[in-house]
């Protein structure tokens, strides 16, 4: 299993656009300076009235599939 750490600012007003289906992925830089993308319904639960912001650790099978995402305080 593979991890990549992501900090994301995403605002409310362009997680609507996920949230509704204009946007389907999320495109980030993870630490180190891979880019990475994975779809933006894995951070439904991270949402507030603000939109998601924080730390983030994503991690992928071996076939760099997304297999869960878990917030960093």
């Amino acid at each position: 299993m593979a991890k990549l750490r992501v900090e994301l600012e995403i605002p409310a007003e362009r997680y609507i656009a996920l949230y509704a289906g204009h946007a389907r992925d999320v495109y980030a830089m993870a630490e180190g300076g891979l880019s990475v993308q994975f779809p933006g319904s894995a951070l439904r639960e991270f949402v507030t009235h603000e939109g998601v912001s924080g730390s983030f650790d994503l991690h992928f099978d071996k076939q760099n599939r997304l297999i869960g995402v878990k917030r960093i305080d």
